[in-house]
C-alpha cells in the first residue's frame, strides 16, 4: 500500500471529512462549550488524541484491524457528536456484518478497492464496489458490511460518525458468543443444535 499512502495525503483527507459528519447528527446538545473531565485539568492535552500515530509509524496488521476514536478512546468527543474509525484491511479480509445503532456511517476509501453493502428494513440489498476516492454511507442502524475481495493489496479506509459514541453491534458475535440457547437459534436459522454449537465454538475467544 505505497508507503501506507502518503501520510500527508492520509490526514488531509481525515480532517477535510469532517465537514461531511454533522449529517444526521444524533447526541444532545450541550449547554457548555465542552464537557471537562471531572476534577481534571483541561488544556491542549484534553483536546489531543495521539491514537492514530500508529498509522504513519507501525507495520500493516495482518487481520482487519479498526482503530476507533470516539468518546471512550478521546473523551473530548463527549457532547460534541462526532467520532471517527479507521478501518485497515489486509488483502482478502472483511469487516462481518454488524450496525451502528446511534449513528448513520460516512465511509471514505483512501487506498484500495472494498465491496461494501447495507440491507434496508425491507430486506433489500444495497450493495457497490469502491474505488480509492469513493464515498459511501450507511444508513444509521442497518446492517451492513466491507469487504477487500483483492487477494493481493490492502485496502484503507476511514468512517466518520455524527456521533461521539455510534455503538457497533457485530452480529457473529451478538448471536453466536452470548449465551443466546442453543435451541433458539437452531429453531431460527432452521438448522439443528450441532450446527450452531461448531458457529459458537469458531467464534469463542481464543486462549
Amino acid at each position: 500500500m505505497a508507503s501506507r499512502t502518503s501520510s500527508l495525503k492520509f490526514f488531509s483527507l481525515l480532517i477535510s471529512s469532517l465537514a461531511f459528519v454533522q449529517m444526521g447528527i444524533a447526541d444532545p446538545d450541550i449547554l457548555t462549550d465542552f464537557i471537562a473531565p471531572p476534577n481534571g485539568t483541561v488544556d491542549g492535552n484534553f483536546f489531543t488524541f495521539t491514537g492514530m500515530r500508529v498509522l504513519v509509524s507501525g507495520d500493516e496488521p495482518k487481520n482487519f484491524t479498526v482503530l476507533k476514536a470516539t468518546m471512550a478512546e478521546f473523551p473530548a468527543l463527549n457532547g460534541q457528536s462526532v467520532s471517527y474509525a479507521v478501518l485497515e484491511f489486509p488483502a482478502g479480509t472483511t469487516n462481518p456484518p454488524h450496525t451502528h445503532p446511534r449513528s448513520a456511517e460516512l465511509l471514505f476509501l483512501v487506498d484500495g478497492t472494498l465491496e461494501v453493502g447495507f440491507v434496508d428494513s425491507k430486506n433489500k440489498l444495497f450493495t457497490q464496489t469502491l474505488q480509492s476516492g469513493d464515498m459511501f454511507v450507511f444508513p444509521k442502524g442497518l446492517v451492513h458490511f466491507q469487504y477487500n475481495a483483492d487477494s493481493q493489496n490492502a485496502a484503507l479506509a476511514i468512517s466518520a460518525f455524527g456521533s461521539a459514541s455510534a455503538g457497533t453491534v457485530s452480529l457473529p458475535s451478538t448471536l453466536f458468543a452470548t449465551n443466546i440457547d442453543d435451541n433458539v437459534l437452531a429453531l431460527s436459522f432452521k438448522t439443528d443444535v450441532a450446527t450452531i454449537q461448531k458457529l459458537k465454538a469458531g467464534l469463542a475467544p481464543k486462549p
